[in-house]
């Protein structure tokens, strides 16, 4: 009985008490992470860094401290942490093999910080997805699609893809085509949609952004018409689904027929 005291009171509560300290320690260490994640979200807001920027930032910095908080408490509980280190080191070339996705996902992170083909809150076409960019994370590139779809694309493929920016520049010019019978009037077809395009309250109407109506192909069964309007990007799909309406609200007040493709079948009795 005694040999039992002695153990619990020399060795069991003391590694006890140490492991209540270790826990208070992590608790503690916890909050501060997330004190110095808040302060320097803060710091980063008031130097005005861009939205991907500080998600990146931060991301990074929170696995830092967390690792530093580690090693503290590892250091702390009596364990070598330079045994430790050691182990990390030998293992880093094995550990590097067998992770060279998440490393080039980290790469492509920071090439897409640098050279900032995007940012938060525009809307990108990128690896068969599109949608606006929510979050730049270390790993990842978050993006939300227009009908509230959450995509989660690799930095490392983004960054080794074609990307288009759709939102980047102010203005964005609507293409469209119509086709028409052949028997239809070309120069009123022209001058009806030369008149939609300019009476729009939300089109551009300068000598940079003019309205453009032509002629686009001769197609099987129809003329096809190409319409290209310009606009802010804020209005495209406002204007691209009006123009639509109003241009075939016009053809059918002017008896303008849109060809479409038939199929006649003929039944003999035998």
């Amino acid at each position: 009985m005694e040999v039992v005291l002695t153990f619990i009171t020399a060795t069991l509560l003391p590694a006890l008490i140490k492991i209540l300290i270790a826990l208070v320690i992590y608790w503690i260490g916890n909050k501060l992470i997330k004190f110095v994640l808040n302060l320097t979200g803060k710091a980063m807001e008031k130097a005005n860094l861009d939205a991907g920027v500080q998600t990146f930032l931060k991301s990074a910095l929170k696995i830092v401290l967390f690792v530093v908080l580690v090693f503290a408490i590892i250091s702390y509980l009596g364990i070598a942490t330079t045994g430790i280190a050691a182990l990390f080191a030998s293992a880093g070339v094995t550990v590097g093999l067998a992770l060279q996705g998440s490393l080039s996902n980290l790469a492509g992170g920071v090439l897409i910080l640098v050279l900032k083909p995007f940012k938060v809150g525009e809307y990108i076409i990128a690896c068969g997805a599109e949608g606006t960019v929510t979050s730049i994370e270390i790993l990842c590139t978050k993006l939300l699609t227009v009908d509230n779809k959450v995509v989660i694309i690799p930095n490392g493929s983004l960054a080794n893809s074609n990307i288009t920016n759709v939102s980047r520049e102010e203005f964005r010019r609507v293409d469209l085509v119509f086709g028409v019978a052949y028997e239809s009037d070309l120069k009123l077809v022209k001058n009806l949609l030369q008149q939609i395009g300019d009476r729009h309250e939300l089109a551009l109407h300068d000598e940079a952004h003019p309205v453009t109506v032509f002629i686009n192909e001769f197609g099987a069964s129809s003329i096809d018409f190409g319409f290209r309007v310009w606009c802010k990007n804020s209005d495209y799909w406002t204007v691209k689904w009006d123009l639509m309406e109003k241009v075939k609200d016009a053809f059918d007040a002017n008896n303008i027929e849109i060809p479409f493709n038939q199929l006649d079948v003929h039944m003999q009795n035998q």
